[in-house]
């Protein structure tokens, strides 16, 4: 096993100044990050391999780009709803919430209910990361049947009302992957964003508006 210190090495190598910089125009709080750019991250992860004990200790490092590489490199196996819970609660920023879940947490059998069970939280980066779940499952889980995305309709109707930035655009992503998952839930989708649509809520008619211009350009 690689040491923790000669793979921060090999981030701060790969560290670019500019990249750094312009983390924050994309809403990405820097402070805590070398300002490496995620192909890189993602080429350090393919040498390292999955790696569950790493993971942990890279997380522990507090390390923008560290924690993105111990969301590449951890077990889905051996993840457990606890650490979910942990890792979640360190959110600090919208990209590292997304890997997290579209890398690890979206492969774990708890992907559902912490779906379901983030979505209702009041933490910003926490309820995103209940709809980018949503997300990530449409697109990654070959397996899964209908019902498990219908039941996120009522949910994602619920929660339509939060005007905040990354967790409207969260809902709004969840709404459009599942609706572009199959000719089945599409029509499904397109129907929860007429209801949203009629909410009495900014960003219920930015999240439905945004949704149903995607989904109808297909018909």
């Amino acid at each position: 096993m690689m040491a923790v210190t000669e793979i921060i090495d090999l981030l701060k190598e790969k560290a670019d100044a500019s990249y750094h910089a312009g983390m924050l125009r994309f809403g990405i709080d820097n402070e805590k990050a070398l300002g490496v750019k995620i192909p890189e991250v993602r080429k350090l992860a393919k040498i390292i391999k999955k790696d569950h004990a790493l993971a942990l200790q890279l997380w522990e490092t507090h390390i923008h780009e560290a924690r993105i590489l111990a969301s590449l490199i951890a077990d889905p196996k051996l993840v457990t709803p606890q650490l979910i819970d942990n890792w979640t609660k360190d959110f600090t920023s919208w990209d590292i919430c997304d890997q997290a879940c579209g890398n690890l947490f979206d492969r774990t059998p708890y992907a559902i209910e912490k779906a379901l069970e983030f979505s209702k939280r009041e933490e910003e980066f926490v309820k995103r990361a209940g709809f980018v779940l949503m997300a990530e499952l449409a697109v990654h889980d070959k397996k899964a049947n209908d019902k498990t995305f219908t039941q996120f309709f009522p949910v994602i109707e619920r929660e339509a009302w939060d005007n905040r930035n990354f967790v409207k655009k969260a809902v709004n992503w969840a709404l459009r992957q599942i609706g572009k998952r199959n000719d089945t839930l599409r029509p499904l989708a397109i129907q929860c964003a007429e209801r949203i649509l009629l909410q009495d809520s900014k960003a219920a008619k930015w999240i439905a508006g945004d949704a149903l211009r995607e989904l109808t350009s297909r018909s």
